[in-house]
């Protein structure tokens, strides 16, 4: 099983022609262990994931959904809203590509079992996010 990248939202395409690329490279940088389906979508599927999931209203950057174990080793599902990607990167003075890139890894992260709940936890999530976008060129996000 290996990593499948879905571009729903032709926006993505659109800003970024290389973000199946993107969305992949990072994906492998941040595990080894299993295959996951990235879905890049728009706005609206990801408030309606939201919503039905976590019973929180709107869109926001990234869903995780963690598969169950299985023979196959499919790590989980994430999806990622074009328009609130977007909007943080044009907010946050980061180019979307390395906006893309963080989101696809923090979402691997969340699959493979990290969280930030905690501050202790955050830290260590956000260390290892440092480390692989620096394996990416992409700049530390929390600068």
């Amino acid at each position: 099983m290996g990593i499948d990248i879905e571009i729903e939202d032709e926006a993505w395409a659109a800003a970024l022609p290389d973000a199946q690329r993107l969305a992949l490279e990072a994906a492998e940088a941040a595990t080894a262990e299993g295959g996951l389906t990235v879905l890049l979508t728009d706005d609206a599927t990801v408030a309606d994931l939201n919503e039905r999931f976590r019973g929180k209203p709107g869109p926001t950057n990234v869903l995780s959904f963690p598969a169950p174990a299985n023979p196959e080793n499919h790590l989980g599902d994430i999806a990622l809203a074009y328009g609130v990607c977007a909007r943080e990167a044009a907010e946050q003075g980061k180019l979307l590509a390395h906006h893309l890139q963080h989101l696809v890894a923090h979402g691997v992260l969340h699959l493979v079992g990290y969280d930030h709940q905690t501050e202790t936890e955050a830290e260590g999530m956000e260390a290892l996010e440092r480390r692989i976008l620096a394996g990416l060129d992409v700049p530390d996000p929390y600068a």
